[in-house]
């Protein structure tokens, strides 16, 4: 049956000596058409009010599943929110940690006296030390330095030690090491650049 049909019906059309003859029918006649109007009020009940509720019903038992699991999820934000913000601490300190381990303008200059004297303590002949310059990146600056050094492999061993235990932080790039010639015998050259970090500021950094 369809019942969107039911807005059609004209009821102009319909004879009113039709609907008095209806009385005067038999029993079972007006019993069947009784049972249909009611079918029919029945339909038009179901399709014009209780569907629309039911469309609405499914859309808010939607909308709460939507919300409880939103709610979930910031619940769970929440619970852990005092685990986040220790979390956050540690890393400010280890962050303010690693900032005081890189120098400052004034702590460049003897930064680079203690790389020169941990050479010499290790044994190594400097033939070459060349600081670059500050290169700036986004928040830091790198200061790179070229260094040759003559020395044999344990003493090179020990360089590389010294200056990864200086109070500030230092890294080795682009080490070679190669004989200077047939007869050196065990005595090499290392070329290497060692680089050093400086924190730039908001001033500096602009």
């Amino acid at each position: 049956m369809d019942l969107s049909k039911l807005n059609e019906i004209d009821l102009s059309q319909i004879d009113v000596e039709d609907l008095k003859k209806v009385g005067s029918a038999p029993l079972a006649v007006r019993v069947s058409i009784i049972v249909i109007v009611c079918i029919l009020v029945a339909a038009a009940g179901i399709w014009f009010i209780i569907m629309p509720q039911l469309d609405a019903l499914d859309a808010a038992e939607k909308k709460e599943v939507e919300l409880r699991r939103n709610f979930d999820i910031k619940q769970s934000k929440a619970a852990n929110l005092d685990a986040y913000a220790q979390q956050l601490d540690e890393m400010k300190r280890s962050f303010g940690t690693l900032l005081r381990q890189l120098p400052n303008k004034t702590e460049i200059e003897s930064l680079l006296t203690d790389i020169s004297q941990t050479g010499i303590a290790s044994g190594l002949e400097i033939e070459y030390f060349k600081p670059e310059g500050l290169v700036q990146k986004e928040f830091y600056a790198e200061f790179p330095i070229k260094l040759r050094v003559t020395g044999r492999y344990h003493q090179f061993a020990r360089f590389v030690s010294g200056v990864a235990a200086l109070p500030r932080i230092v890294t080795m790039r682009d080490i070679t090491i190669k004989h200077p010639n047939k007869d050196s015998g065990v005595r090499l050259i290392m070329e290497v650049t060692a680089v050093t970090y400086q924190y730039l500021d908001e001033n500096e950094g602009s």
